[in-house]
């Protein structure tokens, strides 16, 4: 087993049990891709099982803090049951779920997302891209009714000296399936889709707006970088009136407009519109447009610590001409998937873009990640996606 040596005072983040250790902390040997190394403190001490990653800053994503541990096949097939019988204990929906997230369920840079019969795994990381045939073997065995489709084209694997790999590790056939949320019907296609298909993490915030609309008598809705249409069709089953959705991708649009069908709704009610968010919330204001609820969704801003001042730029753009076109008593419910915008920062744009508006509002809510998105006091990097459910005052 070869062996890691920390600089002097470097260890402090594996003795808070902080999974990641970085380049610059390393004062002492090297290993292959995904090798699982043994790493030590500047005076010998054991610290963790980790493996390493020779190209990426970060260096070694921890495998276990217990010496004891053996880092094998056995170790895996624990690990993705123990993730799995968690989602199980909250009564969890299994066949639309995240069934591994990451390092919080103790398997740094993988995912591991179910739609229906199909799981889709994502290798982010050199250690996951290396034991990938024991996590096929254990999820095999857990799941044998899955089809499993590899997903691993995600920017991440550059960092980790990886070349993108999509496509069938077990089974075949179609790549679209049907899913279930809140009782509405979803087509997710886990070749095309983005991400692993679907963005999962969103069910709880959707559930929650369909109350809002349905609760306040919300009927004009904006639904801007609105994808397939998950938040038009919750906006839609809480009754709101008429739904304007808004996303640049015409693939994405047309399958959003399937799925108004799909669920019974009337397409009159929706109006899809194949455009840029920023331009259409500027013809918006300038038309005088009003509607008592918007929602902004984007995708990633900042996916490094360098664009965070850029993001911030773009997240405020976005708000402040979004409070522009909402009414006193009008709601906003907006987002940030951007790992670097803390949720300090990210109340921060969005009061700054009110004041711009000379909007005042009231937070009603905060929102996350659901529950098979799960969060670890030792990893707050875990905690990427920050909402806030707000109203005009």
């Amino acid at each position: 087993m070869k062996t890691i040596r920390l600089h002097p005072g470097k260890e402090r983040s594996l003795l808070r049990r902080h999974p990641w250790i970085f380049a610059s902390a390393v004062a002492k040997g090297s290993a292959d891709s995904g090798e699982t190394v043994r790493v030590q403190a500047d005076d010998g001490r054991f610290l963790a099982w980790a493996a390493y990653s020779p190209t990426s800053q970060i260096r070694l994503r921890v495998w276990s803090f217990d010496e004891a541990q053996r880092i094998d096949a056995g170790f895996f097939a624990t690990r993705l049951s123990q993730a799995i019988a968690r989602r199980t204990s909250l009564g969890l929906d299994l066949t639309a779920c995240r069934l591994v997230h990451g390092e919080s369920d103790g398997l740094p840079g993988c995912i591991i997302d179910r739609y229906a019969d199909i799981a889709v795994l994502q290798a982010g990381s050199a250690g996951i891209e290396r034991h990938k045939p024991a996590l096929l073997q254990a999820l095999r065995s857990l799941l044998p009714q899955v089809r499993i489709y590899e997903r691993s084209d995600a920017a991440v694997r550059g960092r980790e000296g990886l070349a993108a790999s999509s496509g069938w590790l077990h089974g075949a056939g179609p790549t679209q399936v049907e899913i279930r949320e809140h009782g509405l019907r979803l087509l997710v296609d886990v070749a095309s889709g983005h991400k692993t298909g679907f963005y999962l993490d969103q069910r709880d915030a959707r559930g929650l707006f369909a109350s809002v609309v349905r609760d306040h008598g919300v009927q004009r809705v904006l639904n801007c970088f609105c994808y397939t249409g998950g938040f038009t069709l919750a906006a839609l089953a809480g009754g709101a009136q008429h739904v304007v959705s808004v996303d640049s991708s015409a693939a994405a649009l047309e399958l959003a407009a399937r799925h108004v069908t799909l669920n019974g709704f009337d397409p009159a009610r929706t109006t899809f519109v194949d455009a840029d968010v920023n331009a259409t919330l500027r013809r918006l204001r300038e038309g005088g447009e009003q509607f008592d609820a918007i929602v902004l969704d984007p995708p990633k801003f900042a996916s490094s610590a360098q664009q965070v001042e850029r993001a911030a730029r773009a997240y405020k753009d976005i708000n402040r001409l979004a409070w522009h076109l909402l009414p006193p008593g009008g709601w906003l419910f907006t987002f940030s998937c951007s790992g670097g915008i803390s949720a300090e920062l990210f109340q921060k744009i969005v009061a700054a873009a009110a004041v711009d508006a000379a909007a005042d509002a009231q937070i009603v809510a905060r929102t996350g990640a659901g529950a098979d998105h799960p969060l670890t006091l030792h990893f707050p990097e875990g905690d990427y996606l920050k909402g806030l459910l707000l109203r005009k005052r």
